[in-house]
């Protein structure tokens, strides 16, 4: 077994320092890639609410459309149209 000098603990305290160097390094990345899909599932989330709100817009406006014209009696059921 080969004796543990100083020389040879400092060699291995360096490689375990870069290793951690490496790690940190790593987890930097990690955490700036996760930042960034938060932003994008939020800006998502923002998209998809826009999306139900001018929705909702349009619903309003077709029925307001629908009550000045008087069309209110074709939304309720009628006999089907059967052509001659």
């Amino acid at each position: 077994m080969p004796e543990v000098t100083n020389e040879l603990m400092y060699e291995l305290l360096k490689k375990i320092h870069s290793r951690m160097d490496r790690l940190e390094n790593g987890l930097g990345e990690v955490k700036q890639e996760i930042v960034a899909i938060r932003l994008q599932a939020l800006s998502t989330q923002t998209d998809v609410s826009n999306i139900y709100a001018i929705t909702g817009r349009i619903d309003q406006r077709l029925e307001r459309i629908e009550q000045r014209l008087e069309l209110r009696e074709l939304a309720e059921a009628q006999r089907p149209f059967e052509p001659k």
